[in-house]
């Protein structure tokens, strides 16, 4: 890597440990107003201190972030559907490298569809936008979608997208947690983000999840609907940071959770 592209990374993947915990707020580009992010500037501000990135989309970038927020910004640069389709794998890329340097971007994001639809589209959007990018030093984080099709998270199919994403030139990648991890991480040659995925019946049960991530070999979380949807949002998103920059064990980690609670509560 050139020193642009190892700054960048450095700046997501934090250098003491090498991990990171991303804050996902993109969700209004296929799901309009999410529940907890119906006012994005107002669920982002408390959480963006304890954030290592935010990944999120030019749109909220522009109007929910502060310009002086001393944080790296993973740029989602894919849409072109909505949850109302059937199929959500029609994606395009819908912003420009150029856009996303002049927005200070420190990575580009896109969703590649591996077995959908339109899956030959989106790997070669992948492969159009990591050419593009590369020349100006900026990483592509490679997202592996699977639509509503929750049931293609196992370590056979994850496994084979995210290796199809790290052949194609993604410098890192956000996938999904799944039994059998080890197995996904051990045959991707760049660094795995866990996401976060829709909000779980617990707060442990996501820290649990994180913990797991880790011991398996992921680098990190991007997570989102199980940080602003807790009852606790700001609490949470430190409890999951402990997990990740403090091999804090999930009930340690739980524990922080519920004395932050607390003092939110009785402030």
């Amino acid at each position: 890597m050139d020193w642009g592209l190892r700054n960048r990374m450095s700046r997501i993947l934090q250098p003491a440990d090498g991990r990171t915990v991303m804050l996902a707020v993109d969700h209004g580009y296929f799901l309009g107003p999410t529940h907890h992010l119906e006012k994005p500037a107002a669920t982002i501000a408390p959480l963006l201190p304890y954030a290592d990135a935010i990944m999120l989309t030019r749109g909220v970038l522009r109007t929910s972030v502060n310009p002086d927020a001393d944080k790296p910004m993973v740029l989602r640069v894919s849409g072109g559907t909505s949850v109302l389709q059937e199929d959500l794998s029609n994606e395009t890329i819908t912003t420009s490298v150029k856009e996303a340097l002049r927005l200070n971007a420190a990575a580009v994001a896109l969703s590649i569809f591996v077995g959908a639809r339109h899956e030959h589209e989106s790997i070669v959007n992948l492969a159009h936008l990591v050419n593009e990018a590369e020349e100006y030093g900026l990483p592509v984080l490679a997202v592996t979608a699977v639509g509503k099709e929750l049931e293609k998270r196992d370590a056979r199919y994850l496994s084979l997208a995210c290796r199809i994403a790290a052949e194609h030139g993604a410098r890192f990648v956000k996938t999904y947690h799944c039994e059998g991890f080890h197995k996904v991480a051990e045959s991707c040659p760049v660094p795995l983000i866990i996401a976060g995925g829709p909000k779980l019946d617990t707060d442990l049960d996501a820290l649990e999840m994180t913990r797991n991530a880790l011991e398996e070999g992921a680098v990190g979380v991007d997570m989102g609907r199980n940080i602003f949807q807790s009852d606790a949002p700001a609490a949470m998103i430190q409890a999951v940071g402990k997990v990740v920059h403090e091999d804090a064990s999930p009930d340690e980690a739980y524990e922080l959770f519920r004395e932050l609670a607390r003092e939110t509560t009785f402030a």
